[in-house]
């Protein structure tokens, strides 16, 4: 089932990241990559179970985040993407519906460009098209075969609807269309990675 916002507008990614942060629970793994990490550290402390992409192989977090869906069934797995990193690795869509994993979320922040590198349009944006039509995401993971399935265009209703449809039984597919962060800069790294990594694996055995 689809959930789309009536609006035309876009949301600011801090903002978007801040309602994922006040409703997020505290058994949640999330993981940020590429302009989420960055916007993420700047939000306060880091949770033990924060899963910063930084460095990052870029595209990946969906695959990371399917594999550690599989290893802890009982976490949930909130993963954070752009739209030109999904674009990297849009196989790890249908790998997630094949491994029907009901604990796994992925968030693609949509802001039609590469963001960190200098704001290019992304193949998939509108611009530089020749019909100017920019890709559906939401299209594209129910092709794949999502059924939990939600796009939002505003702060209000993805503020109300998010923890709803993060509850539901996944694998879930969520598209925010987000305005690009002017002056967005690469993201980078929250601190010792060994040191990080320890209280991760801690906090997942908890």
């Amino acid at each position: 089932m689809a959930t789309t916002s009536a609006t035309t507008s876009r949301i600011q990614l801090r903002s978007a990241l801040e309602t994922l942060r006040r409703i997020r629970r505290d058994d949640e793994v999330i993981i940020t990559t590429m302009g989420s990490a960055r916007e993420w550290m700047t939000l306060g402390e880091l949770h033990d179970l924060d899963f910063i992409l930084v460095p990052s192989a870029m595209g990946h977090g969906t695959s990371i985040g399917l594999g550690l869906s599989l290893a802890q069934p009982d976490k949930r797995v909130i993963v954070c993407s752009g739209d030109g990193s999904l674009l990297m690795n849009l196989g790890s869509l249908a790998s997630i519906v094949a491994a029907n994993v009901p604990n796994l979320a992925v968030i693609v922040f949509d802001n039609g460009v590469y963001e960190v590198t200098g704001q290019q349009p992304t193949a998939a944006a509108g611009v530089g098209r020749p019909d100017g039509r920019s890709a559906d995401y939401s299209g594209i993971a129910r092709a794949c075969g999502f059924e939990s399935v939600h796009a939002f265009n505003d702060d209000t209703t993805w503020a109300d609807a998010a923890r709803t449809v993060l509850d539901a039984k996944g694998p879930t597919f969520i598209s925010l269309n987000v305005e690009p962060v002017v002056g967005g800069t690469s993201p980078h790294s929250p601190g010792p990675t060994a040191a990080r990594a320890k209280r991760f694996m801690e906090a997942l055995r908890r």
